[in-house]
């Protein structure tokens, strides 16, 4: 990041060797996750933060002290466009070793962009994600790739992306390091702010802003200007100096919450409601079960089937194997009439949804009214991919339209004829 490598000063370490990272070299907000690395808790560290915040600092002195300690390792650092790496991360590794009194030990080549560790001969690569070909011909002189950083991953194409690029550049040992670092950008539906809202168990999020890091580094004019905006627009400042996704981006559902729903809490749910949006292919056939806890205006999406090209009877059966009984009522899409007679003579408790005039988008509306929309995303996918991605479209000048989409809502509406006994009640 330009600004923090120009206008971020940190102190300097004496010395020859690299002894691990100076605690007086890292702001608090960093303090803990210098451990965690240390004991490899996780293998995948992201860092969303506002300007300032010296995440990439951060990042670039781990690059080079994880480098030191594990002598077969190399390392990657990567951002979208290449022309982009020299005056950005390369400058910024170029810092982080200086800083840690190590000149000495590395040498600095610009064409190729690659550092090189003498004693060694371990390598640090520099790519750009727009030359593919470039990040696939990475050969390792011995050991493997160890180490990767995304220097602004919201730049990148998107998660697959990422993902086939750490699949070509790691490979081989028994440790890996993954680094993502950016500023969330305004729109809360871009896919790096969408992507830490997804768990995972070997990642670990850390969020970040100027406010923890002393001022002496950052400087009075950076302060200054970060106060201007503060009283100017205030709005700009949360994004651009907090690290807020605060645009409108355009998302129909803010509300949601990915998050484990563990089996205590299932164990204690009384109000469970079930739903079926039917489809055969390439729509979805989605079931879902929820819990609407009515005190705390919540609910929660805690299971959920989804499948193509089944027939009635499997998906009966299906349902079954979850542990839906007679007794447990589904309420399904009303426009299949014959598939809920069906459900009723496999033994399922069916009946059709009471649509009606406006019952849409009312049931949208109260979705949305919820104070919190509860996804278990290990087991929903399908519900936490739907409800995150679910967007209001938009004209050619890039306003939205109102009204909802029709399209890749089938667990959505699903859900919206689970909680129907809810919602038309209150509507009436």
């Amino acid at each position: 990041m330009k600004l923090e490598k120009q206008k971020i000063t940190l102190p300097a370490q004496s010395g020859t060797t690299c002894n691990g990272i100076p605690a007086n070299m890292v702001a608090p907000s960093f303090s803990a996750v210098l451990f965690d690395i240390s004991e490899h808790e996780h293998s995948e560290y992201v860092f969303p933060g506002g300007r300032g915040s010296t995440k990439s600092s951060f990042v670039g002195l781990n690059v080079i002290d994880l480098l030191m300690e594990h002598e077969d390792m190399h390392a990657c650092v990567l951002r979208q466009v290449s022309n982009t790496l020299k005056d950005s991360v390369y400058a910024q590794i170029q810092w982080a070793i200086s800083s840690l009194g190590i000149d000495n030990e590395f040498t600095f080549t610009k064409s190729p962009l690659e550092i090189t560790r003498i004693k060694t001969g371990q390598k640090i690569f520099f790519r750009g994600a727009d030359d593919p070909n470039k990040i696939k011909s990475i050969k390792a002189p011995f050991g493997y790739i160890g180490i990767l950083w995304f220097e602004e991953l919201d730049q990148f194409a998107g998660e697959e992306a990422v993902r086939k690029i750490e699949q070509s550049v790691i490979r081989g040992g028994d440790l890996a390091y993954k680094f993502k670092s950016f500023n969330p950008p305004k729109s809360a539906q871009n896919w790096a702010n969408k992507y830490i809202k997804i768990p995972r168990a070997d990642r670990l999020v850390t969020e970040s802003n100027y406010l923890s890091v002393p001022q002496k580094w950052l400087g009075k004019p950076f302060i200054d200007d970060a106060n201007f905006l503060k009283e100017t627009n205030p709005n700009a400042y949360d994004n651009e100096y907090m690290g807020v996704a605060n645009g409108s981006g355009g998302a129909v559902f803010d509300n949601v919450q990915i998050r484990e729903i563990t089996d205590e809490e299932i164990s204690h749910f009384d109000n469970i409601f079930n739903g079926v949006d039917w489809g055969w292919y390439p729509d979805l056939f989605a079931f879902v079960r929820v819990q609407y806890q009515p005190a705390q205006h919540t609910l929660y999406i805690w299971q959920e089937y989804t499948c193509n090209k089944q027939k009635n009877a499997d998906t009966a059966a299906k349902l079954k194997e979850l542990g839906i009984t007679a007794n447990d009522l589904i309420t399904c899409d009303s426009a299949e009439n014959k598939s809920v007679e069906d459900y009723r003579a496999y033994g399922l408790l069916a009946r059709g949804a009471i649509k009606g005039p406006g019952s849409r988008e009312y049931s949208y509306k109260w979705l949305q009214s919820l104070k919190a929309i509860v996804i278990d995303n290990k087991r929903c996918p399908e519900a936490a991919q739907e409800f995150l991605n679910y967007e209001y479209e938009r004209d050619k000048e890039g306003n939205v339209i109102t009204g909802y989409p029709d399209g890749n809502d089938h667990v959505i509406d699903s859900v919206r004829y689970a909680t129907e006994r809810i919602w038309k009640r209150r509507g009436q």
